[in-house]
């Protein structure tokens, strides 16, 4: 799979991801064939490219939670927008309420671990994908700790508005990147009072966002509990999400990072752990003896020791095990997409699992090929 700019994109050409309509109409499903005019709707849509399949390459597996995942980020980029520009433009709050209830119900209430898969932004919409992409995270981080209803509540809320004050700057300034974090502090400043005066009734969600934004430079440990979640929400995707500019950070990398650097509490991170998919089953890892692998199996305890299976001689290695303690995973496989075809039942029948716990992942059957 790789990503193709709209302007090479021919008629032809299989799609590895499916494309929704802002209210969440399935516009294109994977492995459709696009035409020219599915091209130009493509460009109507704002979009710079797409995921395309190789000609011979097999549709990339997909259970129905990253079909929703990708329908949900989907639909609800534009809510963001249009919510966040009426409040720059009229500072009278909308939809926020909606969409922050809309968020906790479909990801503050999960009971296992998602595919947090990134998407391409662009210059006009990073922020606001940025923006969805960390209350979502903020929803399942708050989830893991038990945060009480009104506090996920709160956390969500300020993820959402956060950035209100880069926003402001983009306004006055069409031509500044939203990818970038760097903005001057009299629009963070401004941006925060507008929040002030939106939630006058709710002093924490502004509280939320002004700690968090100071301990991105200075940990603060007397920081509450929304503005520790709403920090390390921020720095992952930050660190993860592709970008125009530069490569994103693997999952593994930004969770070491977060892991290592004292201005995150690891109590949030570890919820973080908790709430996506990073060392997991199927995934193809890199090796500190320069070998590669593939994880049978996820450690619950230490994503970073699971079972492997190595390439070199097929072998299969418990990193928990102290006599492999040498042995480290030191990055994923760079692809574009590491979720895999598992094949779980081989695996049980060669009586290469009964050590450990495989869980079998649900994929839905790829559409056939639309002419």
């Amino acid at each position: 799979m790789r990503f193709v700019k709209i302007d090479n994109m021919k008629a032809g050409m299989r799609l590895a991801r499916p494309v929704y309509s802002k209210n969440g109409i399935l516009l294109y499903d994977r492995n459709s064939k696009i035409n020219e005019s599915g091209i130009a709707s493509i460009k109507n849509f704002g979009l710079m490219g797409m995921f395309i399949l190789e000609p011979a390459e097999p549709v990339p597996p997909m259970t129905q939670a990253d079909i929703d995942f990708e329908r949900f980020q989907t639909m609800n980029v534009y809510a963001i927008k249009q919510e966040l520009e009426l409040i720059v433009s009229k500072e009278t709050l909308s939809k926020t309420q909606f969409i922050v209830a809309d968020i906790i119900q479909n990801y503050g209430h999960l009971d296992s671990k998602i595919n947090f898969s990134q998407d391409l932004r662009t210059k006009e919409d990073h922020i606001f994908r940025h923006t969805l992409s960390v209350a979502m995270l903020c929803a399942m981080i708050a989830n893991k700790l038990n945060t009480s209803p009104i506090d996920q509540m709160k956390v969500v809320t300020a993820a959402v508005i956060h950035e209100l004050g880069k926003i402001l700057f983009i306004s006055d300034n069409p031509s500044f990147s939203g990818e970038s974090s760097d903005i001057p502090e009299d629009y963070m400043t401004k941006g925060f009072n507008l929040i002030e005066s939106l939630y006058s009734d709710s002093p924490d969600i502004k509280r939320i966002c002004v700690q968090a934004h100071g301990s991105k430079q200075k940990p603060n440990p007397n920081a509450i509990l929304g503005a520790k979640i709403l920090l390390v929400a921020n720095a992952y995707d930050r660190m993860t999400a592709m970008q125009n500019a530069g490569e994103p950070a693997s999952e593994v990398t930004a969770i070491r990072t977060l892991l290592h650097e004292n201005i995150y509490d690891k109590k949030i991170v570890d919820a973080l752990i908790d709430s996506v998919n990073i060392l997991s089953c199927g995934i193809t890892v890199e090796l500190n003896n320069h070998e590669k692998a593939l994880v049978l199996a996820e450690n619950k305890d230490d994503i970073f020791r699971p079972t492997i299976l190595t390439f070199k001689d097929n072998s299969i290695l418990d990193l928990a095990d102290w006599h492999n303690r040498d042995i480290e995973i030191t990055d994923v496989q760079k692809t574009m997409d590491n979720r895999y075809v598992f094949d779980v039942a081989a695996i049980t029948s060669c009586g290469l699992s009964t050590d450990f716990e495989v869980e079998i992942p649900d994929f839905v059957e790829a559409p056939q090929i639309l002419e």
